[in-house]
């Protein structure tokens, strides 16, 4: 029978390091670009509805996300459907709000995992909201994390971001400015929305491996051109949509920076097809606008561990599939 995961149910059945490992299994598979077709988007007045498909190619459940939105309403509802790839069969509905903000931190975890050198990081953090948390949290589950330094505009946000993150015991700190977040870190995470929709940050040190996941349409800006020109590498989990979607990008090709010849998969990275960091001093980018491989992989882990801990609720009824 089919099982119904509420978003109580899928934060319970979640696990940082369960979710990495998915994911890395995840982008481990041969790549086929058929598996994962481009996002989609229906527009009706007021309305819209997105949807993110993909049949994984490691055998997982395939399926969907689908996004229902009223922006002049401010409401939204996230649905995935999982369907096993042998029989078809729907085994599950998930309530997908949580799922989103839990894979594209576990994403990032992973890329920055593999594009930063061993050892203890420092990390500098621009933005306090739920997204930065998460990655924090995230990176805490397979990472040694020596510092964590915050900067948010305001000074109440990175107030309430330290003492949100104080289970983790780790040395948290403040900053007063982006540059003097990031001064010395080994590890970059942007994910705040500028307001006037210009940089929120201008350089980093070197060395340093930068996460950016504030900039995901044309119009929106989180990185410098200047750190776009000094990357040696753009590690990208779309790499189509981060070169011509993202603010960051286009900004870049308006200023005459060429970046094609360093942009380069994620999954190219993480499977050992493509070199990720070659260089200690070299800075790295992993730019993310999110995938349906992060949304099915995090989703289908949801619900095993959900099986394990006898979470969710069996539906009375399900679909049957049909002889074609």
């Amino acid at each position: 029978m089919t099982i119904f995961l509420t978003d109580a149910d899928v934060r319970a059945a979640f696990g940082w390091r369960e979710a990495v490992a998915a994911l890395r299994a995840a982008y481990s598979a041969p790549p086929d670009e058929a598996r994962f077709p481009p996002r989609t988007m229906a527009r009706g007045e007021g309305l819209w509805l997105r949807t993110l498909s993909g049949v994984p190619g490691d055998g997982a459940p395939m399926g969907a996300k689908l996004i229902a939105a009223s922006p002049r309403g401010r409401r939204a509802s996230y649905l995935i459907p999982l369907f096993d790839q042998d029989t078809v069969d729907l085994l599950a509905l998930l309530d997908g709000n949580a799922i989103t903000g839990f894979r594209t931190a576990a994403t990032s975890a992973l890329a920055a995992d593999a594009l930063t050198p061993a050892g203890p990081v420092a990390v500098g953090v621009i933005g306090s909201g739920f997204e930065a948390q998460h990655h924090v949290r995230a990176l805490a589950a397979i990472r040694e994390l020596s510092s964590v330094t915050v900067f948010s505009p305001s000074p109440a946000g990175r107030t309430r971001f330290t003492h949100q993150l104080a289970d983790l015991e780790l040395p948290l700190e403040t900053a007063d400015s982006a540059a003097a977040a990031v001064e010395g870190a080994g590890l970059v995470l942007c994910a705040a929305r500028s307001r006037d929709e210009r940089p929120t940050l201008s350089a980093v040190p070197p060395g340093a491996t930068v996460v950016s996941i504030g900039s995901t349409l044309p119009e929106q800006r989180e990185l410098g051109t200047e750190i776009v020109e000094q990357a040696a590498l753009i590690v990208a989990d779309q790499v189509h949509e981060v070169a011509y979607e993202t603010g960051d990008l286009i900004a870049a090709k308006e200023a005459g920076v060429g970046f094609a010849g360093k942009l380069v998969p994620l999954a190219g990275v993480i499977s050992g097809r493509i070199q990720g960091r070659s260089n200690p001093e070299a800075i790295v980018v992993y730019k993310s606008v999110g995938s349906a491989v992060q949304d099915l992989a995090v989703a289908a882990m949801c619900v095993r561990r959900a099986a394990e801990l006898s979470l969710g609720t069996e539906l009375p009824v399900t679909i049957t599939p049909v002889a074609k």
